[in-house]
C-alpha cells in the first residue's frame, strides 16, 4: 500500500483540517454572546454532526449546508464547488420558526436532549426541500421503516445553512477518556509511530470472528490499524457503547499486537445509509489520517435495503483523485469447518455446508435467546461480557 506521498500521511479531504471548535479566550466571549441570541434546538443527529464539524472530522465543511451544496450532494454527491460529499449535513426548523428568523441572523445552537449550548451559527440561507427526494437519492428508499429515512421525515420543513462556531463536544471526551480522539490527535499518534499507511475499521457492534479476520487482513497489508467504533446514537436493539468498549478491550488485550493497533472512538450518529454512508466513512477516516477503509459485506447497511457489496461498488464510480483514501474490499468471510479456521470465498475451496456464516444480527439473536455464541463466532472473553449484558437486559439466565 502506498500513499500519495511516501513521507507523510494522506492529506485531509479538501487539503487541510478545519476544526470549528473555539478555544479560550474566544470561546468564553462567544459563549457569553450566544446566551442572548435566538436559540434553535437540535436533534441528536444534528448535535452529533456539529461535534464532527467541531473536531475537523467533517473537513472541509464550515457548517450546515447551504441550498446549492445540499442540492448538489443529494443529486450528485458533490457540493457546489465540486467537493465529493455523499450525505447532506443539515439543520432543520419548523415553518413557524423560519417565519421569525431572518437571513443574516446569528443563532445559538442548543442540544435538545441535554439542553447544552453547543455553538452558534450565522444563518446565511433558509430554504425548503423535498424529504422524499432526499430519502430516495441518499438512502435508495422512501420507506419510513428505514431508520435513516425516518430521521429525515422527522425533520422540520425548512433547512438553515451557514458557518458555525462550536463550543462543546458534550461529555464524550470525559466519558470515553483515553479513547476519544480528534483527527489532529490520531494523525499525531500515527506519525509518532512512523505509520504511513493506516487501515480504518468502522464498527457499531462488538467485534466477532468475521470482523477480527477482516481487521487482521488489514494489519497484514498496512503499517497499522485504527479500530474506530461509533459511539453516537444507534437504533433500538444495538449494543450500548460502554458494553462494546469492554468487548474491544478484551480483544485488544488478548488477540491483537499492541504496537500495530490503535483504538479510538468518534461521536457520529449512525444513519444506516449503506453505500453513501460508506463514502462518508471513508472521507472522515481520511481526515483522521487513514489511507484505507475496510469495507466488508453490507457496510453501514440495515435490513435488506442494500446488496451485500453495494458499499464496495460505489467506490468504483468515484473519479480518480477525489479521494486519497482507498477501500480495502473484503469478500464474504466465515468459519470453515474443513479449513478449521476463518476463511473467505476467495480463499476457501469447500462447499457452503462446511461454512458457518457470522453476522452481528446472528450474534444478537443468539444472545437475546440466552444462547452462548461458540468460539467460531465470538472469542470467549467477548462472549462472557455479552452474555452478562444480555442476562441483565433480558432477565434470561
Amino acid at each position: 500500500m502506498t500513499t500519495t506521498d511516501s513521507n507523510r500521511l494522506v492529506p485531509p479531504h479538501g487539503g487541510e483540517l478545519r476544526p470549528l471548535m473555539l478555544e479560550p479566550p474566544q470561546l468564553a466571549e462567544a459563549t457569553g454572546k450566544a446566551k442572548d441570541l435566538p436559540a434553535v434546538r437540535m436533534s441528536s443527529r444534528e448535535t452529533s454532526d456539529l461535534i464532527m464539524l467541531a473536531t475537523g472530522a467533517f473537513s472541509p465543511l464550515d457548517g450546515f449546508m447551504r441550498k446549492n451544496d445540499y442540492q448538489g450532494v443529494v443529486s450528485g454527491m458533490h457540493t457546489a464547488n465540486g467537493t465529493l460529499w455523499p450525505i447532506p449535513i443539515t439543520l432543520s426548523i419548523t415553518g413557524d420558526q423560519a417565519a421569525d428568523l431572518h437571513e443574516g441572523t446569528e443563532i445559538a445552537l442548543v442540544d435538545d436532549g441535554s439542553n447544552t449550548l453547543m455553538g452558534s451559527m450565522l444563518v446565511e440561507e433558509k430554504y425548503t426541500y423535498d424529504r422524499k427526494l432526499e430519502a430516495r437519492e441518499v438512502f435508495g428508499t422512501e420507506d419510513s421503516e428505514h431508520p435513516g429515512v425516518a430521521k429525515v421525515y422527522e425533520q422540520g420543513d425548512v433547512l438553515l445553512g451557514g458557518p458555525v462556531k462550536a463550543f462543546s463536544e458534550l461529555d464524550y471526551p470525559e466519558r470515553f477518556a483515553g479513547y476519544y480522539a480528534r483527527p489532529a490527535e490520531t494523525r499525531a499518534i500515527f506519525e509518532k509511530k512512523g505509520w504511513r499507511t493506516v487501515a480504518a475499521f468502522q464498527t457499531r457492534n462488538p467485534i466477532h470472528r468475521s470482523h477480527e479476520y477482516c481487521t487482521k487482513i488489514a494489519i497484514e497489508m498496512a503499517d497499522g490499524l485504527l479500530i474506530h467504533p461509533l459511539v453516537g446514537k444507534l437504533k433500538a436493539g444495538d449494543i450500548p457503547a460502554d458494553v462494546r468498549m469492554k468487548c474491544y478491550e478484551a480483544l485488544l488485550e488478548n488477540y491483537y499486537p499492541s504496537d500495530r493497533v490503535v483504538c479510538k472512538v468518534y461521536p457520529m450518529e449512525m444513519r444506516y445509509g449503506g453505500p453513501r454512508e460508506a463514502v462518508l466513512h471513508a472521507i472522515f477516516r481520511q481526515n483522521y489520517g487513514c489511507s484505507h477503509l475496510v469495507v466488508g459485506r453490507d457496510h453501514a447497511g440495515v435490513g435488506n435495503y442494500y446488496g451485500p457489496f453495494d458499499a464496495q461498488n460505489i467506490f468504483d464510480g468515484i473519479p480518480h483523485g477525489e479521494l486519497h483514501i482507498s477501500p480495502l474490499k473484503i469478500d464474504w468471510t466465515f468459519w470453515c469447518n474443513k479449513c478449521e479456521g476463518m476463511a473467505s470465498t476467495k480463499t476457501c475451496p469447500h462447499p457452503k455446508e462446511d461454512h458457518l456464516m457470522i453476522s452481528g444480527t446472528k450474534l444478537r439473536e443468539m444472545l437475546t435467546n440466552g444462547e452462548r455464541p461458540p468460539p467460531e463466532i465470538s472469542r470467549p472473553e467477548v462472549a462472557d461480557i455479552l452474555m452478562e449484558y444480555y442476562k441483565e437486559a433480558t432477565g434470561k439466565d
